[in-house]
C-alpha cells in the first residue's frame, strides 16, 4: 500500500476549496440560480489552479529518492550508444 496519499499544503488548500465550491454549486442549484451554481463550478476549477500552483512552488509531494534514481538510470540505458547495449539483437 502506498505510505502517503497527498497529505501536503497543496493538497489540502486545493480539495478544501474545491469543497466550498462544491457546497456553494449545490446550494444554488437546488434555489434555482445559475448565476451562483456557475459561481460555485467556478470556485471548484479555482481550488484544482490554487492547489496546482502551489505544487509548483514547492508545496506539494516531493519525489521519492528511489524513483529520482530510477529515472536517473532510465535516461542513462535511453542514452547509451547502440553497439554497447546487451540487449540489442542483430
Amino acid at each position: 500500500m502506498a505510505s502517503d496519499h497527498g497529505h501536503t499544503p497543496a493538497a489540502w488548500t486545493g480539495v478544501i476549496i474545491s469543497f466550498i465550491g462544491f457546497c456553494v454549486a449545490g446550494v444554488f442549484m437546488v434555489a434555482d440560480n445559475p448565476f451562483g451554481f456557475w459561481a460555485g463550478c467556478a470556485v471548484i476549477l479555482l481550488g484544482a489552479v490554487v492547489g496546482g500552483a502551489m505544487r509548483l512552488a514547492g508545496l506539494g509531494k516531493k519525489e521519492s529518492p528511489d524513483l529520482v534514481r530510477a529515472r536517473e538510470e532510465a535516461a542513462r540505458k535511453d542514452h547509451t550508444p547502440e553497439t554497447a547495449r546487451a540487449d540489442v539483437h542483430a
